[in-house]
């Protein structure tokens, strides 16, 4: 990982589990027919959102400094961000939301370095470098916009996922690697999104991440601003897709004023969008934010907080009303008029206070779980957690007693008292216990002799979150880098085509002035009948030079390319026009 990407200060704050999804860009690894897809889909957004998109949009470019005339090095491309605040790092494809999400709350923004193959240039499910670096990054040189990126991140690498989350984000996953992978079955891309729908179609009670998911969804990747009337794009989805761009503007696809509503609408990541939400303006949208956070465990806890962590089967984390915090996986909770009365993890827990763990209270103290009563004692007002020092001691809960502490809810535990743990406010938090009992209606949740039992102090459970409170309680290095795209073995066919590419790649840019065009061309035609991306290039140098002639050859040909194969018809007809039109594009 130690070249793996140029480092500021932003980057230096990352936690090691998510430096476990960057990898290198490796930057050489782009052919010359990547690269025309990069140049191709720039030249066209920006001629075609600079009409259509938020204004931040194209000042963003500038900013970030993301070129039209080539891929983005993120060597350079962090550098640049490091001035706004942010920073950039390649990834792998597609992370975990969680991952992402935290990525974002570090103000780090994640790009697949891998870009989608020239089959696919209108629209990918797959996260690639058109979409990262031409999507997002120009809309976070935004200052409100950008903290809201950033606070989305923060609240939702916190929300509650469903082991049906973790199917369906590995079905998104799979679909997007074999998409973009060459020659692969079109039964088996139809497979793999018949999986996706069924997942999708299946989920049961959405979790909170799912919301999340959604609200992420309709706001910062397929999000409108304005008016419904008259809408501008901010979305990276939208703005890195040439296709979905044009078609969002039309009355086909619904505009919705944007509120809380968005997070209870599903999306499907393999067919366009029948409707889309519109913001005001980007303030809003932390607004809306802000009311959704009310609604998760993250700030109502409870019984319910703690539930959503037992079905989850990730580690999480619940604080109790003292600020003790208990990580791990939870496997139990009782309820009692509604509160939780006890709680239980199973295997690898640890405690924390203000998300860091508590000396002596971490994992290997803590190997086999944790289990401890909630609440008030039975038939005493003030809780334990109020009671000052005279005040347990007149409760006969003091160092060396033997105790017996009846809690509202039939949980009793029984044992001697060996000594407290308190905060720096003086609050006692935990309570230590040898020759300990712990039942629950003649039930026996926990037993001991010599072997100590802590017992967590706090009269409620106030917050329940995804992952441990002290990020470093935990091994949490489990992800595998995946081999890219790049390096599959290709053709010999494909290999003289990128050639040819390269070529005329290298002509553009001065590298190669006895290029003989006409030449390249006749390849094209008798040997790659199929391609007509470098017939458009060939095309506006053609309408540079004036070479009206040469020119008029190349539309005839595309015109005939288009009848063999009427799906390239748009892609072709746009490329020709921008050459025509001769679109006022300033290379950066």
């Amino acid at each position: 990982m130690q070249n793996a990407y140029q480092s500021n200060p932003i980057l230096e704050k990352l936690p090691e589990h998510l430096l476990q999804f960057i990898k290198p860009q490796d930057y050489e690894n782009y052919s010359a027919i990547d690269q025309a897809v990069w140049r191709y889909v720039m030249r066209k957004n920006v001629d075609y959102l600079g009409k259509v998109a938020h204004s931040s949009y194209l000042d963003g470019l500038k900013k970030t400094g993301i070129s039209i005339q080539n891929i983005p090095n993120m060597y350079g491309m962090n550098r640049i961000l490091q001035e706004i605040g942010w920073a950039a790092v390649a990834v792998d494809g597609f992370i975990p939301p969680s991952a992402f999400m935290e990525f974002q709350a570090y103000n780090v923004l994640v790009i697949a370095s891998d870009i989608r193959q020239l089959e696919n240039i209108e629209y990918t499910p797959a996260p690639d470098i058109i979409h990262e670096g031409a999507g997002h990054a120009p809309i976070i040189a935004n200052p409100e916009y950008s903290e809201y990126l950033r606070r989305f991140g923060e609240i939702g690498c916190k929300a509650i996922s469903s082991k049906k989350d973790y199917e369906l984000y590995e079905a998104v996953r799979h679909l997007s690697i074999i998409k973009e992978a060459p020659n692969t079955p079109e039964d088996e891309i139809k497979k793999a999104e018949n999986k996706i729908e069924t997942l999708q179609q299946n989920m049961g009670e959405p979790s909170e991440m799912a919301f999340i998911r959604n609200l992420h969804w309709w706001t910062v990747e397929y999000g409108l601003i304005g008016t419904v009337e008259n809408p501008k794009i901010y979305g990276a989805g939208l703005l890195s897709s040439i296709g979905e761009s044009a078609w969002c503007m039309t009355d086909e696809v619904k505009k919705i004023p944007y509120s809380k509503i968005a997070a209870h609408t599903a999306f499907d990541i393999t067919k366009p969008q029948p409707q889309l939400f519109v913001t005001p303006d980007f303030s809003f949208l932390s607004q809306v934010l802000e009311e959704f956070a009310n609604t998760m465990a993250l700030r109502t806890g409870g019984w319910n907080g703690v539930q959503k962590l037992i079905d989850s089967q990730e580690i999480g984390t619940i604080e109790l009303s003292t600020g003790l915090q208990i990580s791990g996986n939870f496997t139990n909770v009782i309820a009692g008029n509604g509160n939780s009365i006890f709680f239980q993890t199973t295997g690898l827990t640890a405690l924390s206070y203000r998300n860091q763990e508590l000396i002596g209270h971490g994992t290997n103290q803590h190997p086999h779980g944790f289990g401890s009563p909630i609440g008030k004692l039975k038939g005493i007002n003030i809780s334990i957690e109020d009671m000052s020092p005279r005040d347990l001691k007149a409760y006969n809960i003091y160092e060396g007693e033997m105790v017996s502490l009846e809690f509202e809810g039939g949980i009793i535990v029984k044992g001697k008292i060996i000594t407290g743990t308190r905060n720096l406010q003086g609050e006692i938090i935990l309570i230590t216990l040898k020759n300990c009992v712990v039942t629950h209606l003649e039930e026996v949740l926990f037993q001991s002799k010599e072997e100590l039992y802590n017992m967590a102090i706090g009269e409620k459970v106030v917050s329940a979150f995804h992952g441990p409170a002290d990020l470093s309680s935990f091994n949490r290095i489990t992800h595998e880098i995946t081999s890219t795209k790049h390096k599959v073995e290709k053709t010999l066919e494909q290999l003289k085509l990128e050639e040819l590419y390269q070529q005329v790649r290298d002509f553009r840019e001065g590298k190669n002035k006895i290029l003989s065009r006409n030449k390249v061309f006749k390849e094209i035609q008798n040997n790659h009948p199929k391609d007509w991306l470098l017939s458009i290039e060939l095309f506006e140098l053609a309408m540079e030079s004036k070479n009206i002639e040469f020119a008029t050859s190349i539309e005839t040909y595309l015109e005939n390319l288009k009848l063999e194969n009427p799906k390239i018809g748009k892609l072709v007809d746009n490329g020709l026009n921008l050459a025509k039109e001769g679109a006022k594009i300033t290379p950066t």
